[in-house]
């Protein structure tokens, strides 16, 4: 076997506090955080003079961990466009399993996030719908239905 397993995924913003705040609201507990810079950091992302701080989130499981970078130096570069559409090559969302998907989304409203599109019923099994939150970031919701 080649993989031990997924540890987590990293996410850039501009605001990081915004961010902490979205994913705390979702019910991610932070881990930690730090700063990051120095040699290894500008090796490790092909950068020079590489200053950042990071926030570690992870799923109440433990499971789950999403990474917060902020980059102080260089600045970070938006992507264009700002809103991309679902059909965009690259990384699409992170999904949750949650539930009450109505709860979550009314509570993450309050901190800036929008539906994609609308809440769908798959099947008899799930409620499913997308949402934007921070930095355009697209996370998944699902609602399993018993």
């Amino acid at each position: 076997m080649t993989i031990k397993r997924m540890d987590h995924v990293s996410l850039v913003v501009d605001d990081i506090e915004a961010a902490k705040a979205f994913f705390v609201e979702l019910g991610m507990e932070l881990e930690g955080e730090a700063p990051l810079e120095g040699p290894a950091v500008d090796r490790l992302n092909g950068i020079d003079g590489v200053r950042t701080r990071i926030a570690m989130m992870r799923t109440p499981d433990g499971h789950g961990k999403i990474e917060l970078t902020k980059f102080h130096a260089p600045a970070a570069l938006s992507a264009e466009p700002a809103v991309p559409p679902p059909n965009t090559l690259g990384f699409r969302s992170i999904m949750f399993a949650v539930e009450d998907i109505d709860d979550v989304i009314a509570r993450l409203r309050g901190h800036g996030a929008e539906l994609v599109h609308e809440v769908v019923q798959y099947e008899d099994a799930y409620r499913l719908c997308y949402v934007r939150g921070p930095e355009g970031v697209i996370i998944a919701l699902a609602e399993e239905l018993r």
